[in-house]
């Protein structure tokens, strides 16, 4: 993976409240005609886009200020529905620093962008972190998902490696749009473990309190 010849100018999806980490896949379903027209220009070339948060939700703006830190992932499987649709498996790769956004034709924007803060994130070895440290961490998590109205597969969480679990409940949580963010630009798993526990505390009033959770 260190030989992964990384792009410095991407193609970018911003997506409100979604985050994606190096050495996991989500599905995502593409409709809108400038991010079909992103897949199809990545299929025809090195099959990656950055994901990337707006710093703001609006649906009257087209071009959102964004984050600095995104991630930059690999399209892994492809299907085409009859509608016209696009489903795809992204991979995450590795997170990038956002330099500067490109002017372009395109229709879909384009970021200049840095990996040299996250090339820990090619290290195909993975962090080994305890299920006994995350079991107060579980807890809570549950708590609040089953309180969000959330369903986890836990026992299939529990499966998976410590790095793919803590990375794909962050990436599932009912955290706010700031707060999935700081745990993406956590550096490594352990900082991002101890984040998770901070943002719960939190909740924790609003949990036990049973009051709702805003």
């Amino acid at each position: 993976m260190k030989n992964l010849d990384l792009p410095n100018k991407i193609p970018v999806f911003p997506l409100s409240n979604f985050i994606l980490f190096p050495k996991t896949t989500v599905p995502l379903n593409i409709f809108e005609p400038r991010y079909i027209d992103m897949i199809n220009d990545s299929m025809q070339s090195n099959k990656m886009i950055g994901m990337i948060q707006p710093k703001t939700y609006s649906s009257k703006s087209s071009n959102p200020s964004l984050y600095e830190v995104g991630c930059l992932g690999k399209i892994i499987t492809f299907q085409e529905t009859d509608d016209g649709r696009y489903l795809i498996e992204l991979k995450g790769l590795i997170r990038f620093k956002k330099i500067r956004e490109i002017e372009s034709i395109n229709k879909y924007r384009i970021l200049e962008v840095n990996f040299d803060e996250f090339v820990e994130d090619l290290n195909p070895e993975k962090e080994q972190l305890k299920f006994s440290d995350l079991e107060l961490i579980f807890k809570d998590l549950k708590t609040l998902f089953e309180k969000k109205g959330f369903i986890i597969n836990w026992k299939a969480l529990e499966k998976q490696s410590l790095d793919e679990t803590i990375n794909a409940l962050a990436m599932a949580s009912p955290f706010s749009l700031e707060e999935k963010q700081i745990l993406l630009e956590s550096k490594n798993l352990d900082i991002r473990k101890n984040k998770i526990s901070e943002i719960l505390k939190t909740y924790t009033h609003d949990i036990y309190d049973n009051t709702t959770i805003q």
